[in-house]
């Protein structure tokens, strides 16, 4: 789901697309009658094919199409246009500014629009207000878990896959006496592991765990201390250097490729990338190995919407587009291009066999992402968050302080 910091953002994992206009007559269109603007976070390669399938189906119709990197420089920059009164007719809704964006009244209610039929409740929901109201086209979720290189795996003897935690940190500490760098993550944002670990303690109390610490009869000390000290195991007992702290995904996409790492954090955006640049590795991905007694879990969420921005000035185009996105012809133009786990009901993917373990629990919803889950200040939050793991990875905060940081942040926000 990728890269992040600023304090005007935050974090995550992810994917977007692109936006076109309505021929003569959008809305408010005038002199913009025949452009429709779009402002994305995925690159002009991944969107270039989607956009000209739908100028080409919508003669007179051009797309102007902008994009910054996820999530902080995307977010931060989206957040300028707005409040300069110029954000482009269409963008990306995320988790790191969903309420931001819906609370300020900047997009559209999308709840009645027929192109929702197809799309799946956990995906409406994810992006909808408390008023019921849908503000988001979401047509893939994700999943993240942990990628092997199963040659590597085979070196030392391992033929199955870790189901705890415990089994895991003993197969990195085998993995490292035989001299292979056992496991990466980029911690420049939430970390994959670290969440798992709390969306498998979320599904043990009913979904309420983030309700409880926002509604403050519960804390995220009572929580997040016992999965912080599994996940920090990685560096309390050397199979990660301290350093690795500064690693970005590609960095650590590189280690794997190139079979110096045997394990990574990975999504289903890193898949293409790593078949393209070591065509004969043997990859499996599953969901991160559960921690005290608990069962494997991913991190993950609806991937980010398309958003109609209530101020566009082609709203027609706009509305025209995201129901061009939602057709089996779009979805199979974008799949081909991302390797995303698409969900609409009247398109079926093809997905990579590497990811055959995590299909089912993504388009099924079961997947969890700290930043959906909390109910305010998710940008303010994940910055914090962020600062703590780091803190956290090079020895200097504990796991309380880490958890006692958040709560003091939170409440400071309310």
């Amino acid at each position: 789901m990728t890269k992040r910091r600023t304090l005007a953002a935050l974090a995550a994992i992810a994917l977007a697309l692109p936006l076109a206009a309505c021929g003569g007559s959008g809305g408010s269109g005038g002199s913009n009658s025949g452009k429709l603007t779009f402002f994305s976070w995925d690159g002009e390669d991944t969107m270039k094919p989607v956009i000209a399938k739908f100028e080409q189906e919508n003669p007179g119709i051009k797309v102007e199409f902008s994009n910054a990197p996820p999530v902080p420089e995307y977010i931060s920059t989206l957040q300028s246009r707005i409040l300069s009164g110029t954000a482009a007719d269409v963008f990306a809704i995320a988790a790191e500014n969903k309420t931001n964006l819906i609370n300020g009244k900047h997009v559209v209610d999308l709840r009645d629009k027929p192109y929702l039929k197809n799309v799946p409740k956990f995906n409406q929901t994810t992006y909808s207000g408390p008023d019921g109201a849908v503000y988001g086209l979401s047509v893939a979720s994700w999943g993240a878990g942990v990628l092997y290189n199963k040659d590597l795996l085979a070196k030392v003897g391992a033929t199955t896959i870790p189901q705890t935690w415990d089994e895991f940190l003993a197969l990195c500490h085998k993995l490292k006496d035989a001299g292979v760098t056992p496991y990466l993550e980029s911690v420049q944002g939430m970390s994959t592991p670290l969440a798992a670990f709390l969306g498998a303690e979320n599904q043990t109390t009913g979904d309420t765990m983030d309700k409880k610490i926002f509604d403050g009869s519960a804390k995220f000390k009572d929580y997040w201390v016992e999965p912080l000290t599994q996940w920090s195991r990685l560096w309390t007992e050397g199979l990660v250097t301290r350093s690795a702290v500064g690693l970005t995904g590609d960095q650590v996409r590189q280690e794997f490729v190139t079979g110096k790492a045997a394990m990574m954090i990975a999504g289903p955006w890193d898949i293409p990338g790593i078949r393209k640049a070591a065509p004969k590795l043997k990859i499996e991905m599953a969901p991160v190995p559960g921690i005290a007694g608990g069962k494997p879990y991913l991190a993950g969420a609806a991937s980010p919407g398309y958003a109609i921005n209530s101020k566009a000035k082609n709203p027609e185009a706009a509305d025209k587009f995201l129901a061009f996105l939602a057709t089996p012809e779009a979805m199979a133009i974008y799949q081909k291009a991302t390797g995303a786990i698409t969900v609409t009901s009247d398109f079926q993917p093809t997905i990579d066999p590497a990811l055959s373990p995590i299909v089912k629990d993504v388009r099924a919803g079961n997947v969890y992402l700290p930043q959906i889950a909390w109910k305010r200040a998710e940008d303010i939050l994940n910055v914090e968050a962020t600062a703590q793991l780091q803190l956290l990875v090079q020895g200097k905060a504990t796991p309380e302080q880490v958890a006692n940081a958040l709560d003091t942040k939170l409440a400071s926000t309310s």
